[in-house]
């Protein structure tokens, strides 16, 4: 008999604690019709089957309610639907387009675009699949009968919108079994010896097995599908007159279509579900796990590109740190380097830097001199960096010690720290240390793709032999003045001179492995011991050049590299120097709002909270804290 009594109900609920256990929430948009926001029952039944917590998106365009939204939930299912209106594309209607619905599609195609930048799982069905391509530069095809597919150069062929029941397969589609929906189905398609029912896998057709692919049969109400994925995913699945059945993020993104409709499948339908809420309940860790820890970035050199006017405020595509983005990645802190271009072969290591770029694009630059010493232009970009500080106090500062970036943490702000990248800053002048000390500046890189009067680069010819007497000068009055030494683009020799003459520990701040990409930049398995011995760090790089050698790198080399790093030096002894603006970027942690990838493919290989806080910083904190503590 029906319990009417609320008290009971309560009574059963706090009867322990805590009253319910932790489920992620997902975001389902809703439908729009005469003044109605609604949402089919099957698509919250399944997302609850599967273990999430439902939630209801009406469909908002404005901007302020989307971000505020997307601050808390997991994960969006974008729903069913009518038809996309192809303007969006750069298109005109067609005589065959059915009904669009302008009230979801500016407000969908913008959630699509800001979850996208804040890693968000997305998960698209039947018009979600179309409105997720949509927004990443895809294209819909308007009527998938009068207009050849991809695949065939024919028009569809098969029926692909039915008037059976929703619960009833009417077609089947091949799937990648390397994808997210191979992997969703693999159990059932290994137990599978024939198909007899709705959404059920058949793992015996000998063509999809010679392809590395698995049928499933799956229900259909479309009549539009996507013509072109766009740059953001590849196709996983696909009906056999060549329509495009599945995409998923080619950026290894939490990221899934299907043009049919799992959530009438039931119990086959559920894996789709299932995937759905694992990702939004990894995400959901990742979050809370930036939020309570520091992440600090070592090495950046978005500076470079002040001469172009860029605008940190702004999520400016010219670079790849802003505001912006390290808010959408949850980054803390960042160390921005003024980095000093090597000299020509015979040219003085003190000749001027040419600045009229950087007056060109700065009007209260205007009358200063286009010709700077080292100093003089190292200090203009501190200057500038604290001239953006100064602008956007309420968000972001410098810092300069461990405790301060701990106590912007704690404010709700993020931090700048400042490097050199080039000991040519010094202008052969040990007076220098001192005056970048007082700066601020916690690191310097002793010299470049060159060598310098300090050491001798990878990149060198050897003038030095190593550490130069000079450089043994500034390694000491470093270590007085408690900034670190970075050895990146020092080569072996420099490396060991320097971890001989250093009495605190030395730093590598974008460097990468040699034993999985053979470049004299990057530091060999002894090295890495070495530098583990003596309490020092290196910090894995984004740099394709420094991840492999050939084909393009993605964040799985940078994940590899990070993982050899440890397995040779220990979890103490690393951390992340990403190198954006430096030419460091790669497919799936491409910039700074990207970052927490990096957090969610550790959680995924089952890597504690504790060892991704020193990844991400800890390690890093205890060596500054070392060097400037040793402060003589």
């Amino acid at each position: 008999m029906e319990d009417f009594s609320i008290a009971s109900h309560l009574r059963s609920t706090y009867a322990t604690f805590p009253e319910a256990k932790h489920q992620p929430v997902i975001g389902i948009t809703a439908n729009y019709a005469d003044g109605t926001s609604k949402i089919i029952d099957q698509y919250y039944l399944q997302v609850i089957r599967a273990g999430g917590t439902p939630v209801l998106l009406p469909p908002v365009a404005d901007p302020q309610v989307i971000i505020n939204t997307l601050d808390h939930i997991d994960a969006v299912l974008f729903s069913g639907g009518g038809d996309i209106n192809p303007l969006w594309t750069g298109e005109e209607p067609r005589q065959q387009l059915g009904g669009i619905n302008a009230s979801r599609d500016a407000a969908e195609l913008m959630t699509v675009q800001l979850a996208y930048n804040r890693q968000i799982p997305m998960l698209g069905i039947c018009r979600g699949i179309q409105t997720l391509a949509v927004a990443l530069g895809g294209k819909v095809e308007q009527d998938i009968y009068s207009a050849p597919t991809s695949a065939t150069g024919r028009p569809a062929q098969l029926k692909h919108s039915q008037d059976a029941a929703r619960t009833e397969a009417t077609h089947s589609v091949s799937i990648d079994a390397d994808s997210i929906l191979g992997q969703c189905y693999a159990d059932l398609a290994a137990k599978a010896n024939g198909t007899t029912g709705t959404g059920e896998v058949n793992s015996t057709d000998e063509a999809d097995k010679a392809k590395g692919r698995i049928r499933l049969l799956v229900n259909s109400f479309h009549h539009q599908a996507i013509a072109a994925t766009g740059p953001r995913f590849r196709v996983i699945a696909t009906a056999p007159d060549g329509v495009i059945e599945a995409i998923e993020s080619n950026e290894f993104k939490p990221i899934l279509g299907v043009q049919w409709h799992p959530e009438w499948l039931g119990e086959s339908g559920l894996p789709i579900f299932r995937w759905l809420v694992n990702s939004a309940t990894t995400f959901h860790h990742a979050k809370r796990l930036h939020s309570r820890m520091l992440t600090l970035d070592s090495h950046c050199d978005t500076p470079m590109f002040f001469p172009q006017g860029v605008r940190f405020d702004h999520r400016d595509p010219r670079i790849l740190y802003d505001l912006h983005k390290m808010t959408d990645g949850r980054q803390d802190a960042v160390i921005m380097a003024a980095y000093l271009p090597q000299p020509q072969m015979g040219e003085q290591f003190s000749q001027k830097v040419d600045i009229a770029g950087i007056i060109a694009h700065n009007p209260q630059l205007k009358g200063l001199s286009t010709q700077l010493s080292p100093t003089q232009y190292a200090d203009l970009i501190f200057d500038k960096l604290e001239q953006i500080v100064a602008d956007h106090s309420d968000y972001i500062s410098i810092a300069r010690t461990p405790a301060d970036l701990y106590e912007d943490k704690r404010k709700g702000r993020k931090s700048i720290m400042f490097g050199i990248e080039n000991g040519l800053a010094l202008n052969h002048d040990l007076a220098n240390v001192r005056h970048f000390a007082q700066r601020g500046v916690v690191y310097i890189t002793l010299c470049h793709n060159g060598d310098n009067d300090i050491c001798d680069s990878n990149r060198g010819s050897h003038m030095n032999n190593g550490v130069s007497s000079f450089g043994a000068k500034v390694i000491e009055r470093m270590n007085d003045e408690g900034i670190m030494v970075d050895l990146s683009h020092a080569n072996e020799k420099s490396f060991y001179d320097a971890l001989d003459i250093s009495r605190t520990p030395i730093v590598c701040t974008h460097t990468c492995c040699r034993a999985l990409c053979d470049v004299p930049r990057n530091l060999t398995d002894d090295q890495l011991r070495a530098l583990a011995a003596k309490g020092g760090v290196a910090h894995i790089t984004l740099y394709h050049g420094f991840l492999r050698k050939e084909g393009e790198a993605t964040v799985r080399d940078v994940i590899a590299h990070l993982e050899h790093a440890i397995d040779v030096m220990g979890i103490d002894y690393v951390g992340i120097g990403t190198d954006f603006d430096g030419d460091g970027t790669v497919r799936g942690c491409a910039d700074a709002s990207e970052l927490i990838n990096l957090t969610i493919h550790l959680l995924q290989r089952r890597y504690s909270d504790a060892d991704i806080q020193k990844i991400w910083g800890g390690n890093w904190l205890r060596v500054m804290a070392e060097v400037q503590g040793a402060k003589g």
